[in-house]
């Protein structure tokens, strides 16, 4: 029987090459080099090296007749003209099961002080979609570990849908929370331009060893040159698609689209691309478009990858420029309001400006029921929020609003609560609804509800 370590180290070696075109630099400008010497040997998106300068590497972003356009991957600091450059050879990025509880670099490198392998098949870090007459529609609503996902915003498996937060809300905690608690094979987790000191935290305590045991972390931190910190989340979504080929069951998470948007705006600008919509360019949403339709449902031949893009928003500005371009392109959207986190209820989620564009498919009709019946009571009580407040509102004005006010503070303790399953979950808003029944619980299946 061949032994797989060894297979996969000889592919590894079979990728290495011993000529490398040279060329030199003949322009720095700011942090863009320009060389010449390659001829019509390099493409966008080749690495180069520069020599006698602790393996600099650098990106090529804009090619001319004679010469390539660099962005190195650190300081130019002291590159001068004249200095050797040589191509570096496209390396193969191969995903492979054993990379599963591990944390890498977007070049598939360890970052966890162990030795990591590559897989025996190369895949292409940007890469196309499945077919779209191919794809499967999305499947049945997943078990999340949290009451709120389990019945008002319903995650089904192969949805794809945004986590929209400004800074200290919590968001880092409820991607933790889906990570260990949604129903999955494999987690596919990319940090993209995180604080250093909390890739660490991040791995150790907020996910956890109960989290690391079925995840991969592909991992570019903040101070990573703009090109690092872009291929980081199409990395992670080429090895969510390596998973999803196998027939697996993917959970991908991407942290955050923000970050992503604006590494992809450092390079277009440096490769000549003229700003835009808030100095972003017209290139950011077509590439925003192309990262999330890689996930998804996936065809007969395969799983699927469900998606969650976290998107921090300034302000809690919706219509932010990446905010607006990613609604447009999920099936859903969680907004998290850090006027809910201040007054101390966790998941900080504004359930009103929420939505799951699953429903109402993956639930029935007596659970649709009851969640129309809790955004209704919901949004009554917003809507006189000031009132009630202020006390200007007299008890026995409006039915409606006496029902409201009257399982509020159930309702807001409800989307806190962590169940095991939908069942249980939808048996603890019922609770929490006035009027409702058992008679009001159409059964899936025909199965019994699970209290």
């Amino acid at each position: 029987m061949p032994d797989p370590i060894l297979e996969r180290i000889t592919a590894s070696l079979k990728g290495l090459r011993a000529d490398h075109p040279l060329g030199h630099v003949i322009g720095v400008a700011g942090d863009r080099v320009q060389v010449k010497g390659f001829g019509m040997q390099a493409a966008l998106g080749d690495r180069v090296v520069f020599l006698g300068h602790e393996g600099l590497r650098a990106e090529v972003v804009k090619l001319d007749n004679d010469s390539a356009y660099l962005l190195p991957e650190g300081s130019a600091e002291g590159v001068c003209v004249n200095d050797p450059v040589y191509l570096e050879r496209r390396r193969g990025f191969a995903p492979d099961s054993s990379w599963i509880g591990r944390v890498i670099d977007p070049d598939g490198r360890p970052l966890d002080g162990r030795p990591l392998l590559p897989g025996l098949t190369a895949r292409r870090v940007r890469a196309d979609p499945p077919l779209p007459h191919r794809r499967r529609a999305m499947g049945e609503r997943l078990a999340t570990g949290l009451a709120v996902f389990n019945t008002v915003l319903p995650l089904a498996r192969g949805q794809r849908i945004g986590l929209f937060a400004g800074s200290g809300v919590g968001k880092s905690t409820l991607l933790a929370d889906l990570a260990r608690g949604v129903e999955a094979d494999v987690i596919v987790i990319a940090l993209v331009g995180e604080r250093g000191r909390e890739l660490r935290e991040f791995v150790e305590d907020v996910l956890g060893p109960e989290g690391m045991q079925r995840s991969v972390v592909i991992a570019a931190t903040s101070d990573r040159a703009p090109q690092i910190r872009k291929r980081c989340a199409l990395a992670a979504t080429a090895v969510a698609e390596h998973f999803r080929d196998a027939g697996q069951q993917v959970l991908l998470l991407v942290d955050s689209v923000t970050r992503f948007a604006e590494a992809h705006r450092e390079l277009a600008v440096a490769g000549g691309e003229p700003a835009a919509l808030r100095g972003y360019p017209a290139s950011t949403g077509p590439t925003i478009a192309a990262l999330c339709e890689r996930a998804g449902p996936g065809t007969s031949e395969g799983g699927d990858i469900t998606a969650i893009y976290s998107v921090l928003v300034a302000g809690s500005d919706m219509e932010e420029p990446v905010a607006d371009m990613l609604r447009g392109v999920l099936d859903g959207h969680v907004v998290l309001d850090r006027s809910i986190a201040e007054r101390g209820r966790f998941p900080a989620i504004d359930l009103l400006r929420s939505v799951s564009r699953s429903l109402p498919g993956v639930a029935n009709a007596g659970e649709n029921t009851l969640i129309q019946n809790a955004r209704a009571h919901l949004g009554k009580y917003d809507r006189s929020e000031l009132m009630i407040q202020a006390g200007l509102y007299v008890a026995g004005s409006d039915p409606a609003t006496d029902a409201a006010v009257a399982c509020y503070p159930d309702l807001d303790r409800f989307l806190t609560l962590r169940h095991p399953s939908p069942g249980a979950s939808f048996a603890a808003l019922r609770q929490a609804l006035p009027g409702a029944t058992d008679d009001a619980m159409a059964q899936r299946s025909g199965a019994p509800l699970v209290e």
